[in-house]
């Protein structure tokens, strides 16, 4: 019974590890996008439509919103990585109750007592 138990497991997806796929997904978009804010303040700053301090603070901006992000998008992940897993643990007892009641169940009509009476009559 064991090794159904270890074959199942391998059977079910790692939703654990989609969320994080999907969270690092999510960080490098940010990170790509503070890139994106930063060439273009270093253009605009090179075109003189900003200056350097305003260019400076702008870029400061950018990179604390950014982190901002990924750290909700990082609390969000593992919100979400703690709900899967419950969920998972809860369908897990499910099974292993019903596959004991099927078992039990078996138990119980494999240990009927034959009456020897009428053991002959049923062939």
């Amino acid at each position: 019974m064991t090794d159904n138990n270890t074959s199942n497991n391998t059977n079910m997806p790692d939703f654990g590890e989609g969320l994080r796929k999907i969270f690092l997904a999510g960080v490098g978009a940010l990170a790509a996008t503070a890139e994106k804010g930063q060439e273009l303040v270093n253009n605009l700053v090179a075109r003189g439509e900003l200056t350097v301090e305003q260019g400076k603070k702008l870029n400061s901006e950018l990179a604390h919103k950014a982190n901002e992000k990924s750290a909700s998008l990082k609390e969000q992940a593992q919100e979400a990585t703690q709900t899967v897993r419950d969920a998972a643990a809860g369908i897990k007892d499910q099974v292993q109750q019903t596959v004991k009641s099927v078992v039990d169940s078996d138990d119980d009509a494999d240990s009927t007592p034959v009456d020897p009476a009428n053991a002959g009559s049923a062939k």
